[in-house]
């Protein structure tokens, strides 16, 4: 039997988009959401007070809004789930990189943790995504790894490439 989904898809998509946001700022404001849901400011404010009436989001009117540890944990199940069905599509199904993004933005939503679970262990618990990033473990611990741009290496500095941001059928 399945999990039942405590979150609609909009209101997980919208507290994973804020999870993000947050790795380059303290609290987000509105404008910055609205830009990142590809939406008007004015359509983020109801879903910011149904996040805040739900205690997944620290929202304060003019001073922008962070998630509590309840809604970070919300983001980490999502994030785990969407990169799991990454590497499951693209290690198992060969499905390009272009084309696992899309999916699992879907599969991503099926909020079973039994299947989760089952998926991770079948895969061989992968620690990253065919992106390169980590992978929520089943605490919800992400490695956090630095990374840097290839093109701000110095001449002769070393790195390794530890992953790619464009899945696009072009690149």
């Amino acid at each position: 039997m399945l999990d039942a989904n405590k979150y609609s898809v909009s209101e997980e998509n919208y507290i994973k988009a804020i999870f993000h946001l947050q790795e380059e700022v303290e609290r987000v404001n509105t404008l910055q959401l609205a830009q990142a849901m590809k939406t008007k400011p004015a359509s983020i404010t109801d879903m910011l007070k149904k996040l805040k009436n739900k205690k997944l989001l620290d929202y304060q009117p003019y001073y922008g809004f962070k998630l509590t540890n309840e809604g970070n944990k919300i983001a980490l199940g999502v994030i785990r789930r969407h990169r799991i069905w990454e590497y499951f599509l693209a290690e198992k199904l060969h499905f390009n990189l272009h084309e696992i993004h899309e999916l699992a933005e879907v599969l991503e939503h099926v909020s079973s943790k039994k299947l989760i679970d089952k998926l991770d262990a079948y895969l061989g618990l992968p620690k990253f995504d065919p992106h390169g990033d980590p992978i929520p473990d089943q605490d919800g611990n992400l490695k956090t790894i630095e990374k840097r741009l290839l093109s701000t290496l110095l001449k002769n500095e070393a790195g390794v490439c530890i992953g790619v941001d464009d899945s696009s059928s072009e690149f």
